[in-house]
């Protein structure tokens, strides 16, 4: 008998052996035991979590000949024929290659015809966006009102493309990936009955690698055992999928604390020799640099971890703002590495970059160290949070306290903002906006304390409430650059900005106009044609013009 692939041999053919998708298994296990059938189910998730294998465990659910049930018996003629893909009443179909209307129609008229042998007829249709925009629309009706011996099962990888109007009409399971340790312990118990030797740390590996597919993984197995021949080691696997040993990152994060740019560097020529992927260390050292944080936020996050006292040694050795700058170059410089000369160079350059701003005054130290170093100083003479520092003058003597204050003092004077009470012309600096609208219409009070009184006509004290105020606020402290308070109180003003613009506007037109009047061409045309002058008309020539 030729051999079978693990992925095909360990396909789970109940929902009890199904890894990983307990929420979908417990709600169709529930509405297979109360006999809450639906006419059409759809599950939706990435490539290798067993949507195809959901999907015939359903239908033998469905058909079994002990009944309607969420444990077939896996024995019958029913279960038998679809576990090897002979029954003839579940179809399957790809949509990758039956995208057409034509295959669409041909299938839903073969559906009114009722099953051969079994309770329902099933149709399997993977990769359901596939289809075309006719054929979805040819499956609609039937899709919402199948006959009664008919059941839809849909698969997809990428249900945003499935229309609205079939979504509508199905049961939506949205199947989540595999977790590392799933898949590890599912390839632990797969490889004890192989009778196959394996370390853990390889099969961790190895599940990280199939980001999450249950299939992936298992391919990756079956090639790790073909290549290691015996055992399943961690130098094989590593070997074999080009990734990057726990061991070498560590050794990279010892040479950053060390600041020794050559070790980092012979370290990157000797993963270009084993053909590590430096698309992957990048990931795996942020990955890292992750783990480092909350092993320093959550001491105890890691506590089952083969690899603990090293976590907990780096973690120590550098500060939380170091691993936050890290983990920063580390995605950043995975994003740019396509755009490096080679990938070497772009590896090297992302570890020199981490080293550059590396900070050297906490260097290997964290912020609780570095308070206990300088603890070990107890002769030296610590200021008092309010105690002004001692300055010094040109020639290095200290200058007395008396002169310490007095600079203060006058420091904190010049705090107060200079303003010549001119608000006109203050008001015309702001840019335009809701602030310099409020600020056109008030009234200059007084300035006290950095502080702007102002006052406001009440048919504009729509403007004063909200958020206008504070806007103007913002502006007057943008244009200062100091802290300013304004304060707007309702009352009759006698000027503002926005009144003094009128009466000058309304000034230059009396002046314009007397001078129209005035002009002799304007006489003429007025004597000879019974001309009339429309004041509206009138506009000032802007300058420039």
């Amino acid at each position: 008998m030729s051999y079978q692939v693990l992925a095909r041999k360990w396909r789970p053919k109940s929902f009890d052996t199904l890894v990983g998708q307990k929420s979908a298994v417990q709600a169709l296990s529930n509405a297979l035991d109360q006999n809450r059938l639906h006419h059409a189910y759809i599950f939706n998730g990435t490539r290798g979590i067993g949507k195809t294998t959901i999907a015939r465990i359903l239908a033998k659910s469905l058909n079994c000949d002990t009944g309607i049930t969420s444990k077939p018996c896996l024995k019958c003629p029913a279960c038998t024929e679809i576990d090897v893909g002979r029954y003839v009443d579940l179809i399957e179909l790809d949509a990758a290659s039956n995208t057409g209307v034509d295959n669409m129609i041909e299938l839903l008229e073969n559906a009114q015809y009722a099953p051969t042998s079994g309770r329902f007829k099933i149709y399997i249709i993977d990769e359901v966006h596939m289809l075309s925009k006719s054929a979805f629309n040819a499956m609609l009706k039937t899709l919402e009102e199948p006959p009664e011996h008919i059941k839809f099962i849909l698969a997809t990888t990428e249900i945003q493309k499935v229309p609205v109007t079939v979504l509508s009409r199905c049961l939506q399971f949205n199947l989540r990936q595999m977790t590392v340790d799933d898949i590890t312990n599912h390839l632990k118990h797969i490889l004890n009955e192989e009778k196959i030797e394996a370390e853990d740390e390889a099969l961790q590996i190895i599940a990280k690698a199939s980001n999450g597919s249950m299939r992936d993984s298992l391919s990756i197995l079956d090639q790790a055992i073909a290549f290691s021949q015996s055992k399943v080691s961690v130098e094989k696997v590593i070997q074999m999928l080009g990734t990057i040993d726990d061991e070498i990152l560590f050794k990279i994060i010892e040479c950053l604390i060390a600041q020794n740019g050559v070790s980092l560097n012979k370290l990157a020529r000797e993963m270009d020799a084993n053909n590590i992927s430096f698309e992957g260390a990048l990931n795996d050292l942020a990955k890292l640099f992750h783990e480092l944080t909350v092993c320093k936020i959550i001491p105890d996050h890691l506590k089952n971890s083969s690899k603990k006292d090293m976590y907990q040694k780096l973690a120590d050795e550098l500060t939380a703002e170091s691993l936050q700058l890290f983990y920063q170059i580390c995605i950043h410089g995975k994003k740019d590495l396509y755009l490096a000369p080679d990938p070497i160079t772009g590896f090297n350059m992302t570890l020199l970059r981490m080293l550059a701003f590396y900070p050297t005054s906490n260097l290997g130290l964290t912020s609780q160290e570095n308070i206990k170093k300088n603890d070990k100083k107890p002769h030296e003479k610590k200021s008092q949070p309010n105690e002004p520092l001692p300055l010094k003058s040109e020639n290095g003597e200290i200058k007395n306290k008396s002169t310490n204050i007095e600079l203060t003092e006058a420091k904190q004077e010049n705090n107060n903002i200079t303003f010549d009470g001119d608000w006109s012309t203050l008001v015309n600096q702001l840019k335009n906006g809701v602030a310099k609208s409020l600020a056109q219409e008030c009234q200059f009070i007084e300035l006290q304390d950095n502080t702007f009184h102002l006052s406001i006509d009440e048919s504009k004290t729509h403007l004063s409430r909200g958020h206008y105020s504070e806007k103007l606020e913002e502006v007057l402290i943008n244009h200062f650059n100091k802290k300013i308070k304004v304060i707007i109180t309702v009352d009759k003003i006698s000027t503002s900005p926005a009144l003094e613009k009128r009466a000058q506007k309304a000034e230059l037109m009396e002046n314009i106009e007397s001078a129209i009047m005035q002009d002799s061409l304007v006489k003429e045309l007025i004597s000879d044609f019974n001309a009339e002058i429309i004041p509206s008309s009138i506009e000032p020539i802007k300058k420039g013009k």
